[in-house]
Formats: C-alpha cells, sequence, structure tokens
C-alpha cells in the first residue's frame, strides 16, 4: 500500500500547500496510522480514500501549526507520471527480450554483475577469466546499448 499510494498522497499534501518536507513528515505519519488503523482489524473498506482523508485531516492540522494557509502551490512530483510509468514499462520490456536472447554465459554475466559482484569474483563463480568476464559485459552492454539507441 505504501508503495501504491505514497506518490499520490504526496502530491495531494503538496497541492494543499506543504512543503516538500512537511509532505513527507505528514505522509509518514498517515502510514503509521493506517498500520495502527489495520492492527485493530478496523474496517478495511476504501483504505484509499481512508488514506487521503487522515493526509488531508493531517495536513490541515499541519498547516495550522505552521501558521499559513496555501498561498502558493509547490508541485510535489515525487514519482513518474502514468504515462512515463507505461514509456519504462515499454523500455523494461526492450531490454528483458535482450537478456533473455543473450547466450547464458553472458547473461549469467550480467546478473552478476548487476548484483554487485566484481569482475574477479564472476570470473570465480563462473570459473572463467578476468577477460572473458570483460568481454562477456563488454558485449552484453553492447548489445543493451543499441536497443536504448546509444
Amino acid at each position: 500500500m505504501y508503495g501504491q499510494w505514497r506518490a499520490p498522497l504526496l502530491r495531494y499534501l503538496a497541492a494543499m500547500g506543504l512543503t516538500r518536507a512537511d509532505s513527507e513528515d505528514v505522509a509518514q505519519e498517515v502510514f503509521l496510522a493506517l498500520g495502527h488503523h489495520l492492527q485493530r482489524d478496523a474496517s478495511q473498506e476504501n483504505l484509499r480514500g481512508w488514506v487521503f482523508r487522515v493526509g488531508h485531516n493531517l495536513a490541515l492540522k499541519r498547516r495550522m501549526q505552521l501558521g499559513r494557509v496555501a498561498e502558493s502551490i509547490e508541485v510535489c512530483d515525487p514519482g513518474p507520471s502514468p504515462e512515463e510509468l507505461a514509456v519504462l514499462k515499454r523500455r523494461q520490456e526492450r531490454l528483458q527480450a535482450v537478456v533473455a536472447a543473450l547466450p547464458e554465459r553472458d547473461r549469467c554475466c550480467l546478473v552478476l554483475r548487476a548484483e554487485g559482484l566484481r569482475y574477479r569474483e564472476i570470473a570465480g563463480v563462473l570459473e572463467m577469466s578476468l577477460g572473458t568476464v570483460a568481454s562477456s559485459l563488454a558485449r552484453s552492454l553492447g548489445k543493451l546499448a543499441e536497443v536504448e539507441g546509444r
């Protein structure tokens, strides 16, 4: 729920006139309250609405504490828009297709490197030379770069 509703909640709180820092604080309070709400076995009907309602009330309270009204709205966009998400998804699908088409050794080298292993560690895991690891990674990254148009 946090991952799903955090960004929209932050945008809403910013639209209510809170700074980014205040919006983050209020959002943390909202999700903490949600945890308590769920622990009490309270109603789980329309939790999204509940989250925004609690966020709204806490934002009003925060504004009163700060002694300011929403004079200017700070646009807070902590995450990608739906359009950007669609573009990112298409990009991810293209890259995954390239990775899936790589020879197994190249794919293993790439995945191990993505996991943070150093070339020497990859060479030890796959029982190959450092030069072979470097060549494999260069080849794999080159194919990924082609798809990206670089």
